[in-house]
């Protein structure tokens, strides 16, 4: 983790169609907005939170493959989208990431070292440019893409939608987190989970909801590492508004600013940015 205070946070699902390139990029872009400064980093192959955020990529463009595979800094991927946030774009090319570092040693650790290089992420520059946040949108796989993620951050946002099978997924990526925490990186937490595509007038939403929250506050056995995550009170309805804007290029506040969904998104950042503190407090009492 880089020395700074940095707050770095992986949104991660294995499965898609979920929300969780839209969570990232609207989350990223409402703490952006609330004056902090934000790096989106996109390591999804599908580049779709890339073009959702309005990243426009050169000819010359290096993206989070070059940082990966050809030794590229972070700094080299930078682009400036708005005035608080910051894009590193992805590629096609990260596809094959896997391929490309067979042979590669700590090959599951490369993003995190170019974190800890990187005097933004570090908090060591003095011209008012350190990121305060670093959001990273994972494929919905739980490969090395997904693993040098997790690695890399202090925290995991779980994206869910409350359909029958949401416990199902969820299990399978506590037991990912409770991996790297054990064997990578020991500062990993669960930071909580956000029920989106939410229809409050239906039963299975609701269930699924009280499901999930009975899961965490139960007297069962509890790993450090998710044992503190909660289920944010914000609820991301499900809204036409947020389908339609990444094809615009924007985020729902640009999009839609009076919708459902920037009321929503703008709930879940400030909800966010309460509970990170709070996970990094935890974090510092058992370190």
């Amino acid at each position: 983790m880089p020395s700074g205070s940095m707050r770095s946070i992986a949104v991660a699902n294995q499965k898609g169609g979920v929300g969780k390139t839209t969570t990232s990029v609207n989350l990223a872009v409402a703490l952006a907005r609330s004056g902090r400064k934000v790096c989106l980093v996109d390591l999804d192959p599908q580049a779709h939170a890339t073009l959702h955020a309005g990243a426009m990529l050169g000819a010359q463009a290096i993206s989070a493959y070059d940082v990966l595979v050809a030794d590229q800094p972070l700094a080299a991927a930078y682009i400036q989208v708005s005035e608080n946030l910051c894009v590193v774009p992805s590629h096609i090319d990260l596809s094959a990431v896997e391929v490309a570092l067979t042979a590669k040693k700590g090959r599951e650790s490369i993003f995190k070292r170019r974190m800890e290089a990187d005097p933004r992420c570090c908090g060591t520059v003095s011209d008012g440019s350190a990121f305060d946040y670093m959001v990273i949108d994972c494929p919905p796989s739980l490969g090395l893409l997904s693993l040098n993620a997790m690695a890399a951050v202090d925290e995991v946002l779980l994206p869910l939608q409350p359909h029958f099978l949401a416990l199902h997924g969820l299990s399978k990526l506590l037991e990912t987190i409770e991996m790297v925490a054990e064997h990578v990186n020991p500062r990993l937490r669960l930071l909580g989970v956000a029920l989106c595509m939410y229809e409050s007038g239906t039963r299975l939403a609701g269930e699924v909801g009280r499901d999930v929250q009975d899961f965490f506050s139960s007297g069962a056995v509890q790993h450090p590492a998710w044992g503190n995550a909660k289920v944010f009170a914000t609820k991301i309805r499900r809204n036409i508004r947020l389908a339609e804007a990444p094809s615009f290029g924007q985020s729902i506040f640009d999009y839609a600013p009076d919708s459902n969904g920037a009321e929503d998104y703008a709930a879940l950042a400030l909800e966010v940015d309460q509970a990170a503190a709070v996970v990094r407090e935890a974090v510092r009492r058992t370190a």
